[in-house]
């Protein structure tokens, strides 16, 4: 007998232990690029982002995380890459918000995924974002800052104190909860590459 034959019919039995079938990220941000430009359409779009100190060490194909959602890169030309945006990406994020929170010469952070032998310093971020919230408050305190940000009601039973978020690809640690309306996390000011732009109002990417 063929052993195709002998096993044909036979059950199979599969077993993952411990698999990472997705890629990763960690929320510790190391570069920082500048939208060149943004195009949307209602099923879907393509962002380019000028990054010098990054293009040249990104592939085509891989992936990227931009604010914290994780993206494809499409193509990368001198110090530049492109992305495409999802109709769902562009619903769930700042991406396709109605106040142009993210558009031409806004800056956003990036990182790519992590990689065996690669410091760990955040949290496992997938880069699925799960919505949008707005800036609260930014209260000075010395040298630092008290970042407040609102968080969807929907996602408010997800929030922990001393618990981990990513609010614009950064991982931040849940400082206080504030009436299950805003989380609140103490920033420091000095010499942070990540922290570029924050005004009353504006929306960020939240992930869990």
């Amino acid at each position: 007998m063929k052993l195709w034959e002998a096993i044909s019919g036979s059950p199979l039995r599969f077993r993952t232990r411990n698999a990472i079938l997705n890629t990763m990220f960690t929320g510790i941000i190391e570069h920082v690029g500048t939208i060149e430009s943004l195009s949307l359409q209602s099923d879907g779009g393509r962002v380019t982002i000028h990054a010098p100190m990054l293009a040249s060490m990104l592939t085509v194909s891989n992936s990227i995380a931009v604010n914290g959602c994780c993206l494809t890169i499409v193509s990368v030309e001198n110090d530049r890459f492109s992305a495409d945006l999802s109709g769902e990406t562009i619903r769930k994020t700042s991406f396709g918000a109605s106040s142009g929170a993210l558009k031409k010469g806004a800056r956003v952070n990036l990182e790519q995924p992590l990689t065996a032998g690669k410091e760990f310093g955040g949290h496992f971020v997938l880069g699925h974002v799960d919505g949008a919230g707005r800036v609260a408050h930014l209260r000075p305190e010395g040298e630092n800052w008290w970042y407040g940000v609102q968080v969807p009601e929907e996602f408010a039973r997800y929030i922990v104190p001393k618990g981990s978020i990513t609010i614009d690809g950064i991982s931040l640690t849940v400082a206080r909860w504030h009436d299950g309306k805003y989380v609140e996390r103490y920033l420091e000011a000095r010499g942070s590459a990540t922290v570029t732009k924050i005004s009353i109002a504006d929306l960020t990417e939240q992930g869990f």
